[in-house]
């Protein structure tokens, strides 16, 4: 236990933006961006009828996570098919509807994987503001009154399977990647005016076929500081790349095979962990001590291991253990270190969400609604499995002493009662 808090914590300490440490759970996946919460007694059993502060109805459909400041849960939506994009928010202690916004609008709502939906990307907060995307339709501030600030709808690009890389803040910078079959960049927008700051085209391609779907990607990248520099990490088709967050100048890189990665990356142990390729739709983790410029050298390669690697949930670091699930549900500890298996085992069903960590636990929650919660460690040990309606396909949230898990139909608030 002592050390899952003492990882905690340094990765907060290390990661945390200033202009997200203001809310409980600013962004895809939590206030580090890597699945860790410092919440203590979140429950660990649960159902429809157990530990259910409240339900409530979201309308239209989306898959974006969760995101909390204050008192307001912030989700994004589509209506009318697609065509009526908007950014919804709830009460968090009652879960009563507060706002209900038409952000963007569209007549061509383009084309989308049969898993996909047109509001998959989730919000970001910095404790007074709203930042909402969705890819190539657009951009968009609102303030926590409901107000739109800005929209920016310049950043076009070909997303055949619709969108799905979430937005993060960094200072005074909102990063987008933008990696669709046409063309492949990230940008900076001021998160005050929404004016671009800088794009930066993805390099690396050369190898891949002319054919533009074999360089499409879908990460959220993450900003970690290397050698005293700022530097966001963002894996892409063919491979992962760093950028000096001020410029977008890429710093250093390294090749893999493959594209269509979803991963968000992860850091710690002096190493960062990304979800690459070792061929077509054979996925690996890659663990790379960061450092220098240009393609890396062998050695910063520490370990790859593929072989029960997930395409879309994103791996789990927790101290020196990796949890990864499958999307077809068998879950592993890696030893973060060298890569071997200390566990392996079937949960499952499905899976599209990322697994989170609360203290000494880890919470798989697949599609069919069912989250398993493991004790984190290298003994596999199951502490509780728990059933719910609905499809899940978003990441769960954490706040306060509540675990917040969004349905294809309804937003929970899992809360053991308390006696207010």
């Amino acid at each position: 236990m002592r050390r899952v808090t003492l990882c905690l914590l340094a990765g907060l300490l290390f990661l945390w933006s200033p202009s997200t440490s203001r809310a409980q759970w600013p962004q895809f996946r939590g206030p580090d961006g890597q699945g860790h919460s410092n919440a203590k007694g979140v429950p660990l059993r649960w159902s429809e009828s157990q530990s259910v502060a409240w339900k409530t109805t979201i309308p239209g459909e989306g898959w974006s996570s969760p995101v909390i400041a204050g008192n307001q849960v912030w989700l994004t939506s589509s209506q009318k098919g697609g065509k009526s994009l908007r950014a919804i928010c709830v009460d968090r202690t009652t879960g009563g509807l507060v706002h209900n916004i038409e952000v963007l609008t569209t007549d061509a709502v383009g084309p989308k994987h049969v898993q996909n939906g047109y509001a998959s990307p989730t919000p970001v907060l910095d404790g007074k503001h709203v930042f909402v995307h969705f890819g190539s339709r657009g951009t968009a501030c609102l303030d926590t009154d409901g107000k739109i600030v800005w929209k920016n709808t310049s950043l076009p690009f070909v997303a055949p399977q619709g969108a799905a890389s979430s937005p993060i803040l960094h200072e005074d910078k909102l990063i987008l990647c933008c990696d669709g079959t046409d063309s492949q960049f990230l940008a900076a927008l001021d998160k005050r005016s929404g004016s671009v700051v800088w794009k930066q085209p993805r390099k690396h391609l050369e190898r891949v076929s002319d054919k533009g779907f074999f360089k499409m990607a879908y990460s959220t990248p993450l900003v970690v500081k290397v050698d005293g520099v700022t530097q966001l990490v963002a894996t892409s088709a063919e491979h992962v790349a760093a950028y000096d967050v001020k410029t977008g100048k890429e710093v250093w890189w390294m090749p893999y095979m493959g594209f269509s990665l979803v991963g968000r990356p992860s850091f710690g142990n002096g190493m960062l962990y990304v979800v690459g390729s070792i061929k077509l739709d054979h996925h690996a983790v890659y663990a790379i001590r960061p450092g220098g410029k240009g393609k890396i050298a062998d050695n910063q390669l520490a370990w790859h291991r593929s072989g029960g690697i997930p395409h879309v949930p994103s791996p789990l670091l927790v101290g020196k253990e990796l949890y990864v699930v499958h999307d077809k549900g068998t879950a592993m500890c890696l030893d973060a270190l060298s890569g071997k298996v200390a566990w392996k085992n079937r949960l499952g069903g499905n899976f599209r969400a990322s697994p989170i960590q609360v203290e000494d636990r880890i919470y798989f929650c697949n599609q069919e609604g069912k989250t398993t919660v493991v004790r984190a460690g290298r003994e596999f040990k199951v502490m509780a499995t728990n059933q719910l309606e609905g499809s899940f396909l978003a990441s769960p949230a954490v706040a306060g002493r509540a675990l917040f898990l969004r349905s294809d139909t309804h937003l929970y608030r899992i809360e053991e009662n308390t006696g207010r």
